[in-house]
C-alpha cells in the first residue's frame, strides 16, 4: 500500500495559465488570444478573418469543438496555446446538442423543463474542460474568450447593483470561472462627470481616457463593477495585451 505521506507535494508549481477573457464587442479579445505563444483557434463564431492566426474551420456543432480539442490532444503539433472563441457561442452549440438528444426545440424544455437542461449542460461543459485539462497537462496555455453582459447582483452585504459578467448561463459561468486561474474583464478607461440636464436634474456623461475611444485595459481583480479574479496576486489594472498579463503574472 502506498504511503500517502510520500505523495505530499510542496512549493509553487508552475503550470500554463487557464485564462478567461471577456468584454464588449470589438475591444480586442481575439487579438489578445492571438498574442499568446503559438496559438491555434477553435472558432465557434465567424470573426477571425482580419486576424493573422491559425484556426480550425468554423465549428457548427458541439461535436466539432470536441473533435478539434481531441485532435490537439492526440496528434503531434507545435501549437502552445489553444483559444476557444467564443464561449457564449459554444454555449449555443451545447444547448443545440441537448435539444437534439431530447427532441425538443428549447433548452427550457430539455428533460421535462424546470431548468434541468441547464444542469445537463454542465456535463457537456465538463467534457470540454476535461480535454482542456489534458492539453494543459501537456504544456498548452488555455485562453477562453467570451462576450460580456450586465447583470443585477444581489449583494447580501449592500444594496443590489449592476456589474459586468461573462455572457453565459449562471451555472456554466460558475463552473468555468472556478476552473480558470484568471478571469479578466476587458474594458476602456473612462471617467464620468455630472452635468446640468435642465429642470433641476443632473445627468452623468462618460468621457474616454486615452486615444481611440479610450485606452483598452483589463481588470484581473473583482469589484462592484465587474466579475474578475486571478491566482497570481495581480491587483493592478493592466494594458489589454498578452505581454502585459504575463509580465504581471511573473512578477508576483
Amino acid at each position: 500500500m502506498t504511503n500517502l505521506l510520500e505523495t505530499i507535494q510542496s512549493g509553487r508549481q508552475s503550470k500554463p495559465p487557464r485564462v478567461l477573457l471577456y468584454g464588449v464587442e470589438g475591444i480586442g479579445k481575439s487579438t489578445f488570444g492571438s498574442e499568446a505563444p503559438k496559438p491555434i483557434f477553435i472558432q465557434t463564431e465567424d470573426g477571425l478573418d482580419e486576424i493573422n492566426c491559425d484556426r480550425f474551420p468554423l465549428a457548427t456543432t458541439f461535436d466539432d469543438v470536441v473533435a478539434a480539442l481531441k485532435t490537439l490532444a492526440n496528434e503531434k503539433h507545435d501549437y502552445e496555446t489553444v483559444v476557444i472563441d467564443s464561449l457564449d457561442w459554444l454555449e449555443r452549440l451545447v444547448w443545440d446538442k441537448l435539444c437534439q438528444q431530447y427532441a425538443v426545440e428549447s433548452i427550457e424544455k430539455v428533460d421535462g423543463g424546470y431548468a434541468r437542461g441547464y444542469m445537463h449542460a454542465l456535463s457537456l461543459w465538463r467534457e470540454v474542460l476535461d480535454v482542456l485539462g489534458v492539453l494543459r497537462s501537456r504544456g498548452m496555455v488555455i485562453v477562453l474568450i467570451a462576450h460580456s453582459k450586465v447583470e443585477r447582483f444581489e449583494d447580501p452585504e449592500s444594496s443590489p447593483y449592476d456589474r459586468y459578467s461573462p455572457r453565459l448561463h449562471k451555472h456554466a459561468a460558475a463552473l468555468i470561472k472556478e476552473w480558470c486561474d484568471a478571469v479578466l474583464f476587458a474594458t476602456r478607461k473612462m471617467r464620468t462627470q455630472s452635468e446640468d440636464g435642465g429642470f433641476n436634474r443632473k445627468r452623468t456623461i462618460a468621457h474616454a481616457i486615452g486615444k481611440d475611444g479610450g485606452e483598452r485595459v483589463v481588470r484581473a481583480y473583482g469589484s462592484p463593477t465587474c466579475v474578475a479574479k486571478n491566482r497570481y496576486g495581480i491587483r493592478e489594472e493592466l494594458p489589454l495585451s498578452w505581454t502585459a498579463f504575463i509580465n504581471a503574472m511573473s512578477a508576483n
